[in-house]
């Protein structure tokens, strides 16, 4: 016994030791909502009950309050959770602009009870200890829009309070009750949010509500909004009307860009800011100083507004951070990362240089992205110095001001272009092929000289060199258009054409044309050869095959020139640049019309498509039908044979769908293992149901899950314009709600199969 005595010790010792090392779970909504980001990013773990206030289903963002706590939990999509539930969270906190909660399970204990809505005043909405809350707030309706989120389209009023804007974002709505709020006074309870910028950094308020009816009108406009007067554009401004209470701020760092007249950027180790200043006093890049003036969350990008500066004249420069184009162009989300107004450098390689009324542009490719950096002409009196010419093709280095040219971010990126301080903001790093157009003009310059000793033959000479530099400078004007039209996205045959009439021109009107690859035959092609030297230039790609070739049609006799080799030469860059800018922008909107798994069109692409419909149908009395499906089989794919396989399972569906439908009709997956199908040519609802049946025998045939049949069905429900409802939200819904039934209705008959149904549980469905 004496010698179990250690060994049970030390096996007590080690229980100790790995219970000791796994931390204990916070029990209360409060501790954890009262940690820090550092705490928080330990990856706690919780397990508390709250109440629901507030749930998106789209995203699965998810309010929950106890008490006079709240906080916001990230969970699963399209989960049952609805204002009021009691619910135990377990998960782990992450950190953000405040701590938040990653759940790894929401279950609903029962029915709560809401807690009481904080009267909140503008001031009390932006401070963090009233984030993720349930508030009460009154205000104006300024504007009614519907937007456009990755998930799912929402209502957003913004409503002026006492102290500025608060954004009131409604997860269900109706599209005319939610215009008819325009200045409308009105009481809105919802869950708190905040609103960012592209370095996590608030830039305004908004309230998320659940439906219209967590919006009260205490008092209707006085009258319609467009049964008013029209006022003159000239005599605008008599309306005009500002109340600003915004309090007057300091901040310091080290100038890092400066337009006298116009701004000023500031850095430091917390980050970077844009201060408007209409100050000209002289400033010195890299001195460490002082703004004084007002935020002003303009366009989604935080600046000080009506700002004084004051230099310190003491110099601590900061070094700019070297980027790449994704790093640039990427949007924070989530956490800080952003670089808008941050100092930074940047390669690529120079496609087009244009010398513009108030600024100098160099349109740069970076990784097979286009960005643009600039340099700003300085306000008069200010000489205007020349304009640094880089030779096209050449690699440069650019440093300068990186600046967000757009508030709303597509896939996580936004375009950007740099603000360069001078010209000395650009260091070429390698140059182009000796084959260029300054080189050209080098040795022009020389045959200039050259003429210029010899007088006998100078009237004749001049003449000569007139009809170059005339060609010269058409060419140059021609291919700043072609430069142009491609950075404008205009049509591919128009931009290789103007580039054959290009070549043309510089072989003295020899016939030119070039052949795509799998492609059209463009441009000026004889209709005999046989008495024509044909040469030819391939179009290179920048990777893989090549894009197609170049052709010119010379006299038999002339003898081959090194002009003919600079002439394709040149045709076959502006192809490739042409060819693979438009190839790229294609390749975007289809990335933002069709789903990237299934290659049908996704919810954006069907919900305009329905749009176009209903507006039709106004027009011409027409009928049309709505069609959602919904997979039954896919969690289940997914959990018995993995994601690899549910993804086969939604291609091979969606392709056995297509098949059914006839043409004009469109298939949409929504989301998940939700599709849509719009039947534009229809008379009656049995046309509609006729192809909703062929849709769901399209199911009977099993389906490959490697060596693994699998057996699949959906659940399908449809709506009949204008007969089951008239806007894109109700045709929506009505078919989703007919799907529903489909699928408690299948639900209902395995289990009766199976023989394990509730009597009890199915009364109370029916009831």
């Amino acid at each position: 016994m004496k010698k179990l005595i250690p060994a049970v010790a030390l096996v007590l010792g080690c229980a100790s030791a790995v219970w000791a090392g796994t931390p204990t779970p916070l029990g209360t909504l409060r501790a954890a909502a009262a940690l820090t980001n550092a705490e928080a990013s330990r990856q706690l773990p919780v397990d508390f009950e709250a109440t629901v206030i507030y749930y998106d289903r789209g995203t699965g963002g998810l309010n929950v309050q106890d008490g006079d706590v709240a906080i916001f939990v990230r969970t699963a999509k399209d989960a049952v959770l609805v204002p009021g539930d009691r619910v135990l969270v377990r998960g782990r906190t992450q950190p953000s602009f405040l701590p938040y909660v990653l759940s790894s399970s929401v279950r609903v204990l029962g029915r709560g009870t809401l807690p009481e809505p904080f009267p909140a005043s503008f001031d009390d909405l932006i401070r963090p200890e009233i984030n993720c809350r349930l508030v009460h707030v009154r205000g104006i309706v300024r504007t009614a829009d519907i937007v456009q989120d990755p998930a799912r389209s929402k209502g957003r009023l913004q409503l002026l309070m006492d102290g500025g804007y608060v954004d009131l974002n409604v997860e269900r709505y109706d599209a005319g009750a939610l215009k008819d709020l325009l200045d409308a006074e009105v009481e809105a309870t919802g869950a708190a949010g905040r609103i960012f910028d592209s370095k996590m950094r608030q830039i305004g308020v908004k309230i998320k509500v659940s439906s219209l009816a967590g919006i009260k009108v205490l008092k209707r406009a006085d009258s319609s909004p467009w049964s008013l007067p029209v006022t003159p554009l000239d005599e605008i401004f008599n309306a005009y009307h500002v109340r600003d209470l915004s309090h007057r701020i300091r901040v310091h760092g080290t100038i890092t860009y400066y337009q006298p007249g116009t701004a000023v950027v500031l850095q430091n180790d917390a980050g970077s800011m844009w201060v408007s200043t209409g100050t000209n006093q002289p400033l010195q890049i890299g001195d460490v100083a002082d703004a004084t003036g007002f935020p002003d969350p303009e366009n989604g990008h935080l600046e000080l507004s009506h700002a004084e500066i004051r230099d310190s004249r003491v110099q601590a420069p900061i070094q700019p951070q070297p980027a790449t184009w994704d790093q640039l162009a990427f949007w924070a989300g989530g956490a800080p990362g952003g670089h808008e107004y941050d100092l930074v450098t940047i390669e690529g390689r120079v496609m087009a240089e244009v010398r513009a009324a108030t600024q100098d542009e160099y349109v740069l490719v970076s990784g097979g992205r286009l960005f643009t950096a600039l340099y700003r002409h300085p306000l008069p009196p200010r000489p205007v110095p020349q304009m640094l010419e880089v030779p096209l093709g050449s690699r440069i280095r650019v440093t300068g001001i990186c600046l967000m040219t757009g508030p709303t971010p597509v896939n996580n990126e936004t375009p950007f272009e740099v603000v360069m301080r001078s010209f000395d903001d650009i260091a070429v790093v390698a140059k182009p092929s000796s084959l260029s157009n300054r080189n050209l003009t080098i040795v022009i310059g020389l045959l200039l000289v050259l003429v210029a000793a010899v007088g006998a033959w100078s009237w004749a000479l001049e003449r000569r060199i007139r009809r170059q530099t005339a060609a010269l400078a058409y060419l140059e004007q021609r291919r700043s258009r072609i430069l142009e039209d491609i950075n404008s996205s205009r049509p591919l045959a128009e931009i290789i054409e103007q580039i054959t009439e290009v070549v043309s021109f510089m072989l003295r009107g020899a016939p030119c044309w070039c052949q795509i690859t799998d492609g059209a035959r463009l441009g000026n092609y004889p209709p005999k050869l046989t008495s024509l030297r044909v040469v030819q230039q391939e179009i290179p790609a920048r990777a893989g095959a090549a894009h197609g070739t170049i052709f010119a049609a010379l006299h038999a006799r002339a003898k081959p020139s090194a002009e003919e080799s600079t002439a394709l030469h040149t045709g076959a860059r502006l192809a490739t640049l042409a060819i693979e800018t438009s190839r790229l922008y294609s390749d975007l909107v289809h990335r933002s019309e069709f789903d990237l798994l299934t290659d049908v069109q996704n919810r954006f692409s069907m919900e305009r498509y329905l749009d176009s419909l209903i507006h039709e149908a106004r027009q011409t009395a027409g009928v049309f039908g709505l069609i959602y499906i919904d997979l039954d089989e896919l969690k289940k794919v997914n959990d018995e044979y993995g994601h690899k396989a549910g993804d086969t399972y939604l291609q091979e569906a969606a392709r056995r769908m297509k098949r059914q439908l006839r043409p004009g009709d469109m298939l949409a997956r929504l989301g998940g293992d939700e599709f849509a199908v719009l039947v534009p040519a229809v008379r009656k609802r049995s046309d509609v149901e006729e192809i909703a049946e062929r849709l769901e025998r399209s199911f009977d045939d099993p389906f490959l899950a490697g060596n693994h049949p699998l057996h699949g069905s959906a659940s399908i429900g449809i709506a009949l314009y204008p007969e089951d409802a008239t806007t894109k939200d109700g045709l929506l819904s009505t078919a989703d709600a007919a799907m529903y039934v489909t699928k408690h209705i299948k639900q209902r008959a395995r289990q009766m199969v199976a023989g394990d149904t509730d009597p009890e549980l199915t009364a109370g469905e029916q009831i």
